[in-house]
């Protein structure tokens, strides 16, 4: 009983700390930070780095917002007239994760982070290659 009790306590407790910031700043042209819980296409590091996301011609960010909304626990959070941040909130630990798009020219940059910890498992490059496979298949993205 004490067990059961305690497993409750501490599932409220770390559920209500999970959601990190409520208001948050634009980051779509800053690097990741050197916590491994961040991607971007703007980072030249390695292990925060994505590959370009290539845009065909004409394709408007209302597209890549449907698309993105198709991903995980993903609502739009921000929209601006080239800027888009969409929060990822995990199932389970309600986690919000902040996917930042912007179009550049034929570029869509990209950025994920997690809002809190120190690493993510690999949850935001997931994300980021989803997001890319499924901008694939409906076709906004040039080969």
């Amino acid at each position: 009983m004490k067990a059961t009790f305690a497993l409750i306590i501490a599932a409220g407790v770390l559920s209500g700390c999970s959601q990190g910031e409520r208001t948050m700043s634009k980051k779509i042209n800053q690097a990741c930070a050197d916590k491994p819980n961040c991607v971007s296409t703007l980072d030249n590091r390695e292990k925060f780095q994505l590959a370009p996301f290539t845009l065909k011609d004409s394709v408007t960010l209302e597209q890549i917002e449907t698309v993105a909304l198709t991903l995980p626990g993903a609502k739009t959070a921000e929209a601006e007239s080239h800027y888009l941040r969409i929060e990822c909130t995990s199932k389970i630990m309600r986690f919000v994760d902040d996917l930042e798009l912007e179009i550049q020219g034929d570029q869509l940059i990209v950025r994920s982070e997690s809002r809190v910890g120190y690493s993510d498992f690999g949850v935001n490059r997931k994300r980021a290659e989803q997001l890319r496979s499924a901008l694939q298949q409906a076709g906004l993205l040039a080969n």
